[in-house]
C-alpha cells in the first residue's frame, strides 16, 4: 500500500498526459491508434457512446481477466490506472488543439508515449488491451510485443471502415511515433558518443591532444590484432555530441590514418556527465 501511495502522483500525471493526448490531439482528428482509447474513439463514432464509458467498461472486463489469469500482484499494479484512465478521458476538455492533422498526430503521439513510458517505469499500467498479450504470453508463450502489435493492428484496421483510408495511415504514423519516443525515453535521455581510436604510431600524441582539447577522461586498452597478433593501445573517450567534431579534428591533425569507431551511447552517469546541484 505504501508503494502504491508513493507512486500515485506519477500515475496521476501519466494518466493525465494520456487524457490530454487523446481528447486534444488524436480523437478530434479521428485517429484511433490502437489500445482501449482507440476502441473508445471508434465506438463513439459508430454508436455515439462516450469514449470514456467504453474505456471504463473495457478496463473493468480486463481487470476481471487480470485477477483470474495473471494474479493479484499484476491486478494491484493495473487497477489504479484502469480506473483513472476513463476518468481522465471524462474530465479532460474535448477540443481540437490545432487544426493541422499532422502536427496533432506528432504532438499527441509524443505526449501519449511520455505517459505510457512513465507508467512502465514505475511498474503501472492503464489496463485495456495491454492485458490480453500478457495472458497469451503466460499460457501460450506468445511474445507480448507480437500480441500488442496484433491487437493494435486489428483496431487500426477497423479505422479504415469507420473513418477512411487517410485516418488509417495517420493511425499507423501515430503508432510509429509513439514507439520511437517511448524507446528514446526508456533507453535514456542523456545520450552521448563513445569514440574508440587506434593508431599505429601516434597513440600517445592523440591522447595528449585530446586531453588538451576536451575535458574528458580517456581509457587506454591493450588490444591485439586478430590477424597479425601485434599488440597496441586503443583509446576510449565518452563525449557530448557538440564535442565530437573537436575530437575528430584533433585526431586528424595528429594522424589522418588513425582508425576511429564512433557510436551512440544511450545514457551516461558520473565523471562530469551528471549534473549535481550545489549543496
Amino acid at each position: 500500500m505504501k508503494d502504491i501511495v508513493r507512486k500515485l502522483p506519477l500515475i496521476v500525471l501519466a494518466i493525465s498526459l494520456l487524457g490530454i493526448s487523446i481528447n486534444l490531439f488524436l480523437a478530434p482528428h479521428h485517429i484511433a491508434a490502437g489500445g482501449a482509447s482507440g476502441i473508445g474513439i471508434l465506438v463513439e463514432q459508430v454508436t455515439g457512446v462516450d469514449r470514456a464509458l467504453t474505456v471504463l467498461i473495457l478496463n473493468g472486463f480486463m481487470l476481471v481477466l487480470t485477477f483470474f489469469f495473471l494474479g493479484k500482484q499484476i491486478f494491484v499494479n493495473t487497477i489504479i490506472g484502469s480506473i483513472l484512465f476513463p476518468i481522465a478521458l471524462a474530465i479532460t476538455p474535448e477540443f481540437m488543439a490545432t487544426e493541422d492533422r499532422l502536427l496533432s498526430v506528432i504532438i499527441g503521439s509524443s505526449i501519449f508515449a511520455a505517459g505510457v513510458a512513465t507508467l512502465y517505469k514505475i511498474g503501472a499500467s492503464s489496463g485495456g488491451t495491454t492485458i490480453p498479450p500478457l495472458i497469451l504470453k503466460k499460457y501460450v508463450g506468445l511474445s507480448t510485443s507480437i500480441g500488442l502489435l496484433a491487437t493494435d493492428a486489428v483496431i487500426v484496421l477497423f479505422s479504415i471502415y469507420v473513418f477512411g483510408f487517410e485516418e488509417f495511415l495517420y493511425a499507423i504514423l501515430s503508432i510509429a511515433i509513439t514507439s520511437i519516443v517511448m524507446t528514446y525515453i526508456e533507453t535514456g535521455l542523456k545520450r552521448r558518443k563513445a569514440v574508440m581510436i587506434m593508431s599505429d604510431s601516434h597513440t600517445e600524441e592523440i591522447k595528449n591532444a585530446l586531453l588538451e582539447k576536451v575535458s574528458r577522461g580517456i581509457t587506454v586498452f591493450s588490444v591485439s590484432g586478430g590477424y597479425t597478433g601485434r599488440e597496441k593501445d586503443m583509446l576510449l573517450i565518452i563525449l557530448s555530441n557538440h564535442e565530437y567534431p573537436t575530437v575528430i579534428n584533433s585526431i586528424n591533425q595528429v594522424d589522418k590514418n588513425a582508425f576511429v569507431i564512433a557510436y551512440n551511447v544511450s545514457e551516461v552517469h558520473g565523471l562530469g556527465f551528471t549534473y549535481h546541484p550545489l549543496e
